[in-house]
């Protein structure tokens, strides 16, 4: 009943307002997300790899390839998709 709550926690309303002070006065949008050029690169690396395991999906789909060569690519898949997630 009444209005819907914004942050689930006391400590996630004060990282919230945390981030706004830390960008008020600059010219980054508050809901902007800071990465050092170290985590970028990793970030850039983990999708690449998620890419790449897509690609190596579909290609051995369309060379009809066997189940258990299949499950595998989607076990790499599987494995890159989670390691990606795993940035914040």
């Amino acid at each position: 009943m009444g209005r819907r709550r914004q942050y689930c926690r006391q400590s996630c309303r004060q990282r919230a307002y945390e981030q706004r002070s830390i960008v008020k006065g600059t010219s980054l949008a508050p809901d902007s997300v800071v990465l050092t050029a170290e985590e970028a690169a990793q970030l850039s690396d983990r999708v690449y790899q998620v890419r790449c395991a897509a690609e190596d999906m579909a290609t051995a789909l369309q060379e009809g390839a066997g189940a258990d060569e299949l499950r595998d690519l989607c076990d790499d898949l599987l494995r890159a998709a989670k390691a990606a997630d795993g940035w914040r």
